[in-house]
C-alpha cells in the first residue's frame, strides 16, 4: 500500500506524490519553473478543499532527470577506460553509467549514442554535462557520426 496521494494533473501531464509529513515530489515537469508551478497548484488546490493550511512552500529541486541523443554511435567498450568513474558490464545493464564529478550527474550512455542524465539540481547542469561528455568522447576518438548508407 502506498503511504501517500497520488495527485495527477492532465495538462500539463504531471504526477505529484504528496506524504502526511507535507513533503511532496512532482514527476513529468518539463522544466524547473513548470514544476514550480505545479506544485503550486496542488497546494492552491489542496487549501481551497482544506487539506493543507500552509501560505507558501519551500520548494527544493533536488533531481532532474534529461535524455537525448549525442547523434553518433559510441564505442562503450573503449570509453569506460576513458571516462573516470565510469562502469561498463553488458551482462548486466546494456549501457555504461558514468558518475561525472562536474557537474555532479550520472550519465547512462547507451551505444547508439543515446543518454539519461540524472541528479542535476539545476537545469544549465544538464547541457554543461553532455558538451563535457561529447567534447572527451571526440578527443579519445570513442563516437562515431558517420552514417552508413543503406543499399538495397
Amino acid at each position: 500500500m502506498f503511504p501517500g496521494l497520488v495527485y495527477r494533473l492532465k495538462e500539463p501531464k504531471t504526477a505529484t506524490l504528496v506524504f502526511s509529513s507535507g513533503k511532496m515530489v512532482c514527476t513529468g515537469g518539463k522544466s524547473e519553473q513548470q514544476a514550480k508551478q505545479v506544485l503550486m497548484k496542488v497546494v492552491d488546490d489542496l487549501r481551497k478543499k482544506g487539506i493543507v493550511t500552509i501560505k507558501e512552500p519551500d520548494i527544493e529541486i533536488q533531481n532532474i532527470v534529461a535524455s537525448g541523443v549525442l547523434g553518433g554511435t559510441v564505442d562503450l567498450d573503449k570509453a569506460v577506460y576513458s571516462l573516470e568513474k565510469a562502469m561498463y558490464e553488458p551482462e548486466q545493464f546494456p549501457g555504461l553509467i558514468h558518475r561525472m564529478s562536474e557537474p555532479k550527474v550520472v550519465i547512462l550512455l547507451f551505444s547508439t549514442g543515446k543518454f539519461v542524465c540524472v541528479g542535476a539540481k539545476k537545469e544549465e547542469e544538464i547541457p554543461h554535462a553532455i558538451s563535457k561528455l561529447q567534447k572527451t568522447l571526440e578527443e579519445k576518438g570513442l563516437i562515431n557520426y558517420q552514417q552508413e548508407s543503406l543499399s538495397h
